[in-house]
């Protein structure tokens, strides 16, 4: 199967991308780790990345982080900004299991997003973050690993809640939604 890449696809991309930056400043701060926080745009990246795949996902993490780090920080932190399109990558690249737009988004579904999610998570956020903060910026080691362990517990929370009732909401929506374009 080859998967078309079109206007949905780019009007996804703008909307992620426009909702991952106003949703940068929505955050729970963990007071404890600087730095880090709850964020709802985490959920936001998946739900669009599961959806539309990889290539989508990557360009709203990556943009997306990229201009609300400069729009609401001033600058980019690009060793974090990175991660994001990892993140999306991984997530995407299993987008056909789980079957959101097919309206099959069920138990066994809910069970490959989330473990996936978890990997790519701690691919992005233990591994990738962490490393490229040490080589770009030369940031303390113990503290970055403390960081990026805690934006992915953090991330895991957001996208496993929050990420998981998106994507069941619109699994049933859209494929209601598709079935009717088919009849017509």
């Amino acid at each position: 199967m080859n998967k078309k890449f079109g206007i949905k696809e780019v009007v996804a991309m703008g909307i992620g991308t426009a909702l991952f930056v106003v949703l940068t400043n929505v955050q729970i701060p963990l007071g404890f780790i600087p730095n880090t926080a709850l964020q709802t745009r985490a959920a936001v990246l998946a739900f669009f990345t599961a959806v539309f795949g990889p290539i989508v996902g990557a360009v709203i993490g990556f943009a997306g982080h990229a201009l609300g780090d400069a729009v609401f920080y001033g600058s980019v932190w690009w060793s974090w900004v990175v991660p994001e399109a990892v993140f999306a990558i991984i997530v995407g690249i299993f987008s056909k299991k789980y079957a959101i737009k097919e309206g099959e988004f069920g138990t066994k579904q809910i069970i490959i997003f989330n473990v996936v999610q978890v990997i790519a998570n701690a691919v992005a956020w233990i591994i990738v973050a962490p490393v490229l903060d040490i080589l770009i910026y030369a940031e303390p080691r113990n503290k970055v690993f403390v960081q990026g362990v805690s934006a992915f517990v953090a991330n895991i929370i957001v996208v496993g809640v929050l990420g998981t009732i998106l994507a069941v909401a619109y699994s049933k929506v859209g494929a209601k939604s598709s079935s009717l374009q088919k009849e017509d």
